[in-house]
């Protein structure tokens, strides 16, 4: 199950780009709602329902945690304790970590990019403490995948893909999508 942390504030593309990919590819794949209903507003007011709130989260079944950025999104995410439970529990159990735009940051304040390549919106820099920084749309390593933007949601989610399943399922896929 890859399950996608979604906060008000969220930007849209960076989550249901990804999430579309990832379901097209096979995956089982749940929005996760931090708002105390399971209703979340994007940054550009799209609302989404979302299959299942933080609070009954249950990550046994887990593969992946995917972060969207957004910065009000990620502020959000940030500043929740269910946020330090999640990524313990990635950590712990070997789970994909997948963040986008502004969240890398959330990583990178834990601790978690040390020695890592990773990519973030540009700006958020100074929070990817001890990474080793690149200025490319995405930064693939074993177990944490980072994307630049909205406009890497793609890749982003193609690199999710074939990191969880097969590159020859991302591909066929993208070769479908266009």
């Amino acid at each position: 199950m890859v399950y996608f942390m979604m906060a008000n504030g969220f930007e849209e593309a960076e989550a249901l780009v990804p999430f579309d990919i990832l379901t097209r590819c096979g995956l089982d794949c749940k929005l996760v709602s931090f708002s105390t209903d399971n209703v979340v507003e994007g940054a550009h007011g799209i609302k989404v329902i979302c299959d299942i709130n933080v609070d009954s989260l249950d990550l046994t079944n887990a593969e992946c945690v995917v972060f969207p950025g957004g910065g009000l999104g990620t502020e959000n995410l940030d500043k929740s304790d269910k946020t330090d439970y999640i990524l313990k529990y990635a950590t712990d159990n070997d789970l994909l970590i997948g963040a986008i735009c502004a969240a890398p940051s959330i990583l990178g304040k834990r601790g978690l990019l040390k020695g890592l390549k990773a990519t973030c919106y540009p700006g958020f820099e100074e929070y990817l403490l001890g990474a080793d920084v690149i200025n490319e749309r995405i930064a693939c390593n074993e177990k944490i995948i980072t994307a630049k933007g909205a406009g890497a949601a793609y890749e982003f989610g193609y690199a999710l893909a074939s990191s969880l399943k097969d590159s020859n399922i991302a591909q066929t896929v993208k070769e479908k999508i266009y």
